[in-house]
């Protein structure tokens, strides 16, 4: 039997069909749509599935269930709690869905739905534990336990990205001060990189945008850094530090086998890996002991589908 995955971003949802194996064997996307009426929204949705499942080859019969990966929180029978970019909060998805296609529907958190794909057909396959932490405009964690999503006993647990890093720290939009995403997401990277450039105009960081510090991405940092420029190595260092300190963080709390970064500050590969990997042993509690292994996410954009599928 095959399953539907469904990835609802915040510019696009994507749809695809996907075997026993982890394999996205078709795949349809369609805009995300915020202004359009709820039964629409979900009505566009199962239409996009059902162009993945003609993609595939397939029928409707084929398919075991449905499974989506939201950011925010499920509920059970089917109900979405809170979706923020859809606008979505106590809705009842799956019943509605039933309308256009009876088969069950599952829902869960984005995050912990990448934590899931990774940890059964990605860098994490094969372990009992693992902790997911995608590091994007903000900082998404899935937590995987004896193989399933762990996200507490209400389902809101697993929110890394607003563990309390700095007492009346950096606003967070969250509404906390402080919060552990305001030090270790892009969006700090780039804080704290056009804090510097502001400082230092004749940096490496300011050239690479020729002048224009509205530019300055993650990635420039990191390239500058590369290039051993002195203020942009000064700011990953400092990054680096506060990402190693969350990674410390989860080592102590949970001690699991592995854990994975992803998002977009995870394409500096090596140079965001060892980095972490040398630093965060400095503040485990027991380093005579065995640790987690850090590792980059391997599934990239293909989670998502990948694994709201396999939910269950």
């Amino acid at each position: 039997m095959f399953r539907i995955g469904i990835d609802i971003g915040g510019t696009g949802i994507q749809v695809g069909v996907v075997d026993g194996r982890g394999t996205i064997i078709a795949e349809e996307s369609i805009p995300t749509r915020k202004d359009l009426p709820f039964p629409t929204q979900v009505a566009q949705i199962a239409q996009c599935a059902r162009a993945a499942i003609a993609a595939a080859g397939l029928t409707e019969d084929d398919i075991e269930s449905v499974g989506i990966g939201i950011p925010g929180i499920g509920g059970r029978n089917g109900e979405i709690i809170k979706c923020t970019n859809m606008d979505w909060n106590h809705v009842p998805f799956g019943a509605e869905f039933a309308k256009h296609m009876n088969k069950p529907v599952h829902i869960a958190n984005d995050a912990d739905v990448a934590a899931l794909a990774e940890s059964v057909a990605g860098v994490s396959a094969g372990t009992s534990s693992s902790v997911f932490i995608t590091i994007g405009t903000g900082i998404g964690s899935g937590i995987i336990l004896n193989g399933k999503i762990w996200n507490g006993a209400h389902g809101i647990g697993g929110e890394l990205g607003h563990v309390i890093m700095r007492l009346d720290g950096v606003p967070c939009t969250c509404g906390n001060n402080g919060c552990l995403e305001r030090y270790c997401s892009a969006t700090a990277l780039i804080r704290m990189g056009l804090e510097a450039a502001e400082k230092h105009p004749g940096s490496l960081i300011v050239q690479m945008v020729e002048g224009n510090l509205s530019a300055i991405k993650a990635k420039t940092i990191i390239d500058a850094a590369r290039e051993n420029d002195p203020v942009a190595l000064e700011v990953y260092q400092t990054y680096i530090s506060y990402l190693s300190q969350a990674v410390a963080s989860v080592v102590n709390f949970l001690d699991p086998e592995v854990i994975v970064l992803g998002g977009g500050v995870s394409n500096a590969g090596d140079f965001l890996l060892d980095a972490v990997k040398a630093e965060y042993p400095k503040h485990v509690i027991f380093r005579d002991q065995p640790m987690a292994d850090i590792r980059i996410a391997v599934l990239g954009s293909r989670a998502g589908i990948i694994g709201a599928s396999m939910l269950s």
